[in-house]
């Protein structure tokens, strides 16, 4: 698997090459391997305050984005945590486009 700062410039260059922006922040924490966070368009490893937080291992971070795990079944079983599901399913098609930038799919 890629390492911190390759999977961020893999959710940089999505954001950067298209384009796209957020309308929230989000950070996605990778459970004590460090944190992704984007505002808008701006990508960083800082642990700053977010709008939406999804904690989750890079293990089921990869399923997720390949999708060969149910974000539901991963919330339900507690192997994905969001700190707004309402939020969070607002965000959906923002969340899916990350993770498919964190996989290089899209």
């Amino acid at each position: 698997m890629d390492g911190l700062t390759e999977l961020t410039d893999k959710v940089r260059a999505h954001f950067s090459a298209g384009g796209a922006s957020l309308d929230h922040s989000i950070r996605l924490d990778l459970r004590g391997e460090g944190v992704i966070r984007v505002e808008g368009a701006t990508v960083s490893n800082a642990p700053d305050p977010a709008d939406l937080v999804i904690s989750v291992s890079r293990k089921d971070l990869e399923a997720l984005a390949q999708g060969k795990l149910n974000p539901m079944t991963a919330a339900i079983t507690g192997r994905l945590k969001v700190s707004d599901m309402g939020l969070a399913m607002s965000l959906m098609p923002q969340v899916k486009a990350l993770l498919e930038a964190r996989t290089g799919e899209a």
